[in-house]
């Protein structure tokens, strides 16, 4: 296909798809047109989700190699390849100084954020590179790119994505696979809601920040740009 167009016939398969901006991936996906894998590990949250949307739900943990392995096999088994557009959206996110993060808290952001996103890439570009399409679009931060304060563990992983992402765009330059690295600011989901940051001067308030939505748009517009076009990398933020 040349040329923009919608995602009908399109299969997508989106992480962290239980809530916050994968969810709001999801249903903008599909309302694009495409059929939709969710992945999360909260099978309450996921099924509504998929409900919803008319989606398929995969429940697994990105950071358990087992878990995921499970879900992605049954992805192929019942769509007969690799999906068309992958979403990794699953994160975590907490807030503490170098002092008070323990190695608990930088272990499960690299599990989660970077580990598992190239668990999932790593299980999807294979057939992607043979098939000679597809789309990943793997979901960083402003972190991975700025110090902050307070953010040691969590901008430890998306600089590490940030890094692996760079890589992995070199690797399928010219193989009809792209890869993008959508870098959001601050986006208001629940991931804030332990730390408020409404009462506290030096974070954003949740009124400043991005929506779900409009990381979810960005996505969007990156699956429907023509074959030819490559986006390596996309920062979005609040005006």
């Amino acid at each position: 296909m040349t040329g923009e167009r919608g995602l009908q016939g399109r299969t997508a398969l989106v992480t962290g798809a239980s809530r916050g901006i994968g969810a709001r991936v999801a249903e903008r996906l599909a309302g694009a047109g495409a059929r939709v894998w969710l992945l999360a590990r909260s099978p309450t949250a996921l099924a509504e989700v998929a409900a919803r949307i008319a989606g398929e739900a995969l429940v697994a943990d990105v950071a358990d190699a087992a878990s995921l392995e499970g879900a992605l096999d049954r992805f192929r088994h019942d769509v007969g390849g690799p999906p068309d557009i992958v979403v990794n959206a699953a994160g975590v996110f907490a807030l503490a100084p170098v002092t008070r993060t323990s190695a608990e808290s930088l272990d499960e952001h690299l599990a989660v954020n970077l580990r598992g996103t190239f668990l999932v890439v790593r299980t999807v570009l294979p057939a992607m590179l043979e098939r000679g399409s597809g789309l990943i679009v793997n979901v960083g931060s402003v972190a991975g790119r700025r110090a902050f304060v307070g953010n040691a563990a969590y901008s430890a992983s998306k600089f590490g994505l940030r890094g692996f992402h760079e890589v992995l765009a070199e690797e399928v330059s010219g193989t009809g696979v792209r890869a993008t690295l959508l870098e959001p600011s601050a986006t208001d989901t629940s991931l804030w809601d332990s730390v408020d940051p409404d009462s506290d001067p030096t974070l954003p308030g949740r009124g400043s920040m991005l929506a779900p939505d409009d990381v979810a748009e960005a996505v969007l517009f990156v699956a429907t740009r023509p074959d030819h076009v490559r986006i390596p990398l996309l920062q979005i933020e609040r005006a």
